[in-house]
């Protein structure tokens, strides 16, 4: 395995994330068949940088992908002084990161090639997509569900069960369009609403005194 699965998505230097940048690029231009040749081209480094930085390319696959992920920043909150305005604000500022990444054109991109090799003996990609975007996306905001749970804010008996209660009130069918090839217009007035929207349901649902 590639060292990029052993490191956080924030530790990528500039010079790396340029690097996952082009990276991007290519897997939205090229799909599978992007090599380490390619990436060394466009990002205008050596493929032994390539080698020396992420190991293969299943790890570099993996660092891109935990690259695109790390666009949905995980909420910092006080757990001591958690309030009921910063609560919401904390899991509204997610939802807007998560809209605005999964409705990007390389995230769509991602989602589609990694579907087209779920499960596949011969392509890791849909594992490297699964394990490093949605499965460690969701562990960002489950903190601050809990934090919020501490402070009896919110009511509920699992972080796991309330936060896809959580995904589904964001992303509703929008993935699924997207990637079903639906042109939908997710630009920032959009997404704010919606993420507006699903935070004041999420908050009925589970808020104390709200519902």
């Amino acid at each position: 395995m590639g060292a990029a699965l052993r490191r956080q998505e924030d530790e990528f230097t500039p010079r790396q994330q340029q690097v996952l940048t082009a990276a991007l690029e290519l897997l939205v231009e090229q799909g599978e068949r992007l090599t380490m040749t390619s990436v060394a081209r466009r990002a205008s480094c050596s493929k032994e940088t390539l080698y020396k930085w992420f190991g293969d390319r299943d790890g570099l696959l993996t660092a891109t992908v935990q690259f695109q992920a790390s666009k949905v920043r995980m909420p910092h909150v006080d757990r001591r002084r958690i309030d009921a305005a910063v609560l919401r604000a904390s899991i509204e500022q997610f939802a807007r990161d998560l809209l605005t990444t999964i409705s990007g054109k390389v995230s769509v991109t991602l989602n589609r090639l990694a579907i087209g090799h779920a499960g596949a003996d011969d392509s890791p990609l849909g594992d490297i997509v699964l394990e490093n975007g949605p499965l460690a996306i969701r562990k960002r905001l489950k903190p601050v569900l809990d934090a919020g749970r501490e402070s009896r804010l919110l009511r509920f008996d699992s972080s796991e069960e309330a936060y896809r209660s959580f995904f589904g009130l964001v992303v509703r069918d929008v993935q699924i369009r997207l990637l079903l090839g639906e042109a939908i217009e997710m630009g920032e007035v959009e997404v704010a609403r919606d993420a507006a929207r699903a935070t004041e349901q999420f908050l009925r649902i589970f808020g104390v005194g709200q519902g």
